[in-house]
């Protein structure tokens, strides 16, 4: 059985991602808002705001998990939503309608969660073995 601080650890660690997933869509909102309202900026923003989104909803579902697989199934979704943003956002900047700079820190981010969706995703399916 968890002792009640590895609990509460385990805890913290759940809300701060829950956070930054959450901190991480407002960002994504915050751009698509920012971009010009028709053509091709419309387009790939669409799209940079549902995947962009879509990752917060997918780490709130593995919390819910009712079994390893479904968790590791869900962060997995996270993980290709991650991929998908990082790839419209690329696009945005290749395509300069988003300066590079304006990017960097969420692209970072991106970068970030990608790795610790990814080591809970390892995690997960070695306690399954």
């Amino acid at each position: 059985m968890m002792n009640t601080e590895a609990r509460d650890a385990k805890s913290d660690g759940k809300r701060d991602l829950r956070n930054r997933t959450k901190a991480f869509a407002l960002r994504i909102v915050q751009v698509y808002q920012s971009l010009p309202a028709i053509g091709a900026g419309q387009i790939l923003g669409r799209q940079l705001l549902k995947s962009g989104t879509s990752v917060g909803a997918h780490y709130r579902e593995a919390c819910r998990a009712r079994s390893v697989a479904e968790f590791v199934s869900k962060i997995e979704g996270g993980l290709q939503e991650l991929e998908e943003t990082v790839y419209w956002m690329e696009l945005l900047v290749e395509g300069n309608l988003v300066p590079a700079r304006r990017l960097t820190a969420l692209l970072r981010e991106a970068e970030e969660l990608t790795a610790i969706l990814a080591a809970s995703a390892i995690t997960a399916k070695k306690t399954r073995r």
